[in-house]
């Protein structure tokens, strides 16, 4: 049976979550609420509109000032990543799950497809996959090498058993989901992600 991927986005507690200012203290819980509105509102503002709506106006839309959000993310870009670290969160988490399916390959397709499916639209994450291998030059740390573990992990079982073809790597899937859900987000065809979606596992299978 595979392992499970160890993770350590996992084990972030609230006083060294990412983008919070990190006191050694665990956050007072009406300091706690106003850190998940703020990431609830970016992660939705985020997702469909994109990465370019100001801070403030997210602060507005949160009805939470603007030097309370600055409080917990002292620059977008940390406010940015902890709103990427969160979707990585969640697909390592359910990558873990995957790993425990009897069938490697259609684990490893499963996963493909949940990644398409929830990013199709999705702004923030297209940002999430580009940081993490789109550019295969950029080193990763952190979330995103545990992201990339997760999804690497469940490409090896699938290419053990066999469902697979060997000579692709996990940066190569990165930069095709990334490609792929670029390309989605500028078309409205409802069935052209499942079709892009087929074309891109039939190509990926292994060959007999």
């Amino acid at each position: 049976m595979p392992k499970k991927v160890p993770s350590q986005a996992l084990e972030v507690k609230d006083s060294i979550s990412v983008g919070a200012v990190t006191t050694g203290k665990p956050l007072r819980a009406d300091a706690r609420r106003n850190r998940e509105r703020i990431l609830d509102v970016a992660t939705k503002v985020f997702a469909t509109e994109g990465l370019d709506v100001p801070i403030d106006e997210i602060a507005n839309r949160a009805g939470i000032g603007i030097g309370t959000v600055y409080r917990h993310f002292p620059t977008k870009e940390e406010l940015i990543e902890a709103v990427v670290f969160s979707f990585k969160q969640r697909l390592i988490e359910k990558a873990s799950e995957m790993l425990e399916q009897n069938d490697p390959g259609q684990a490893f397709f499963n996963f493909l497809s949940l990644i398409v499916r929830e990013g199709t639209g999705n702004k923030a994450l297209i940002a999430a996959l580009a940081r993490s291998g789109a550019d295969i030059h950029r080193p990763l740390t952190g979330i995103a090498l545990d992201f990339q573990n997760a999804l690497g992990e469940l490409l090896n079982c699938a290419q053990q058993a066999g469902s697979v073809r060997n000579d692709i790597q996990v940066t190569d899937i990165t930069a095709i989901l990334f490609g792929v859900m670029r390309t989605l987000e500028y078309n409205d065809d409802s069935g052209l992600s499942e079709r892009i979606l087929s074309v891109v596992c039939d190509g990926l299978r292994g060959r007999c």
